[in-house]
């Protein structure tokens, strides 16, 4: 049985911010959770995670702006500090007060700034292998042309066939998910968010971390090396970290149970 709930839009933050909801409603009584999603990764392509989630949180999956059915185009702000911000103001448009917030990739490192800038109401973070990747240190393992090439070619109408040769260990339904979606991620979010993972420095914001925290760390993806961790847990010494083997960095997509099971008791009950 499915948990989703609806989709929506709200105004906060000054744009259009829309959402898939699972699991929750006035009546649910299940504490909230709000998901960032990655790079080039609109809110339906989670879906299949937050079905899950649904089952235990009143779960939010957002489009970031630029991409999915959020506002986009030329005239907006697509930095760390401005996406960050967002989450608290669509957090505080809809009404939600206590709230955990997981982000993955990109979503994560929004997830820390956004713990620092509008901390209120936030209960626990949960980082799905964000880039480590700043000033001074080793390049983010994906390449920018990757992602514009992909997405030039969605502009044009893209098959899953089409879409194989840029993710050639996805299942035929998330081909066609990320082929059907792909056109709607504005190309110049998607490079400044790239250049941002080497011109921002993630690390800033580990040591003030206001709530509980968690990493979730690919096995196989190469973005969080052991170093890394170490470095990680040094800056942060409450953090708890969770490695899933056999996944790369779309953990979820290669491993979905390793996923789930590496929250534990984390955010209260097990995701198993």
């Amino acid at each position: 049985m499915s948990t989703f709930i609806q989709g929506g839009n709200v105004q906060a933050s000054g744009i259009r911010q829309h959402y898939l909801r699972y699991g929750g409603d006035i009546h649910s009584g299940k504490p909230a959770l709000i998901l960032i999603p990655g790079i080039t990764s609109p809110a339906i392509t989670w879906g299949f995670v937050a079905e899950r989630l649904g089952q235990s949180f009143d779960t939010y999956v957002l489009d970031a702006r630029g991409r999915g059915l959020s506002s986009t185009g030329p005239d907006l702000d697509y930095s760390v500090d401005t996406c960050a911000d967002d989450i608290g103001a669509f957090a505080a448009a809809m009404g939600i007060d206590s709230y955990h917030l997981a982000g993955h990739s990109m979503g994560a490192r929004f997830a820390v700034r956004a713990s620092i800038r509008c901390p209120q109401g936030l209960k626990s973070l949960v980082l799905i292998d964000p880039p480590v990747s700043g000033p001074g240190r080793r390049e983010y393992p994906a390449k920018l042309p990757w992602y514009v090439d992909s997405i030039r070619q969605s502009q044009q109408g893209m098959s899953a066939e089409h879409m194989r040769a840029f993710c050639p260990t996805w299942t035929e339904e998330q081909l066609q998910l990320r082929a059907e979606w792909l056109h709607t991620c504005y190309e110049p979010a998607i490079v400044r968010a790239f250049n941002d993972f080497h011109d921002v420095d993630f690390h800033q914001d580990l040591p003030n971390l206001p709530v509980p925290a968690l990493l979730i760390v690919a096995g196989r993806g190469g973005v969080i090396q052991p170093e890394d961790e170490a470095e990680i847990r040094q800056l942060q010494p409450n953090i708890l970290i969770a490695r899933v083997e056999n996944a790369g960095h779309m953990i979820p997509w290669d491993n979905l149970p390793g996923f789930f099971a590496a929250f534990g008791d984390f955010l209260g009950t097990p995701l198993t």
